[in-house]
């Protein structure tokens, strides 16, 4: 799919394309979403580029992801989608910089794109180029990891107060334990997956202001990318401590569940040890030897199930009395 926009008067209309090898001129920004071999053509014919292919954009090397060809800067960046799912993923997006005309490839949907769409289809400055929709859509992204990271620090605070303030007794939990667990792990990738992305954007923003030394960017603009510098930096810093946290809670919360086993393996073995004089007791005599005086006892029954009794009881006590219950 295709798209176009053009710039008109105070804002960016999309322009329905019926025919792709007809593609206007003035388009400050040309968006392809699983493009056809069609529309590849159809784009390269408009700008004079070659676009890249999925496999080039999915290249993890940095030669290959920003680079300048025939006078087009090209840069890839790895981008959150699906992100308010159980199932989040990044995915590869090419922006490519030709004169004052943006060029985006991607084949998935970061939800930064729809933003960007909706906010420069209602207004934008007079005189709207490529280099300005890039600052806006980087702004969405940075804005979007931001909004991310705000969320999964929310999450932990939440499981860390249930891990260490629980509302009822650790003790039979194991379902509630599971479940945390479940959601450490997703938020453990969830952030391992933004710093990824931030650490993209933060390479892409490094490119892009190396290459414009020279090329005539508004002063506003320069400062943007600034601004972008510093909240790409500050972001991934925030990332690395989330992850942290998210290892602090993850260990604590085994922690409880080492515990919780222990005190049942305890248990087990508080309840072997008073058992085993009854049942030592038990066990003469159930023997069938025929010199035994007590079995001929009127009281011998009855001495025999106090004595089992009391075998068990005294060990329980003592081990109250020295605290190892």
């Amino acid at each position: 799919m295709i798209s176009v926009f053009l710039p008109s008067e105070s804002s960016l209309k999309k322009l329905a394309i019926e025919d792709v090898s007809a593609l206007p001129e003035n388009a400050v920004w040309v968006d392809l979403v699983n493009p056809t071999q069609a529309e590849d053509k159809a784009v390269e014919r408009l700008a004079g580029i070659a676009v890249p292919t999925r496999e080039d954009m999915q290249e993890i090397e940095i030669s290959s992801r920003l680079y300048i060809e025939n006078g087009a800067r090209y840069m890839t960046a790895t981008l959150m989608c699906h992100s308010d799912t159980d199932m989040p993923r990044t995915t590869a997006v090419t922006f490519i910089l030709v004169g004052h005309r943006l060029v985006t490839v991607r084949y998935d949907l970061p939800k930064p794109f729809a933003l960007v769409e909706t906010k420069l289809g209602r207004a934008c400055s007079a005189g709207i180029t490529g280099e300005m929709v890039l600052m806006e859509l980087l702004d969405a992204v940075i804005d979007r990891c931001a909004d991310i990271l705000e969320r999964i620090g929310a999450d932990v605070d939440q499981v860390s107060h249930e891990i260490f303030e629980p509302e009822s007794e650790r003790h039979g939990h194991a379902k509630r334990y599971s479940q945390i667990l479940i959601a450490i792990g997703r938020k453990g990738d969830l952030t391992s997956k933004v710093r990824e992305s931030l650490v993209s954007i933060g390479r892409l923003v490094a490119f892009l202001s190396a290459v414009i030394e020279g090329v005539k960017w508004t002063k506003d603009m320069r400062e943007q990318l600034k601004t972008q510098q510093r909240d790409v930096a500050s972001l991934t810093d925030h990332a690395s401590y989330l992850s942290n946290k998210i290892t602090f809670v993850l260990d604590a919360m085994l922690g409880v569940v080492n515990l919780e086993q222990n005190n049942i393996i305890k248990l087990f073995s508080v309840m072997a040890v008073v058992l085993m004089p009854p049942t030592l007791i038990a066990s003469i005599y159930g023997m069938n030897f025929k010199d035994m005086p007590e079995l001929g006892w009127t009281y011998g029954y009855p001495v025999a199930v106090v004595a089992m009794i009391a075998a068990a009881v005294v060990p329980y006590y003592i081990f109250k009395l020295k605290k190892w219950l």
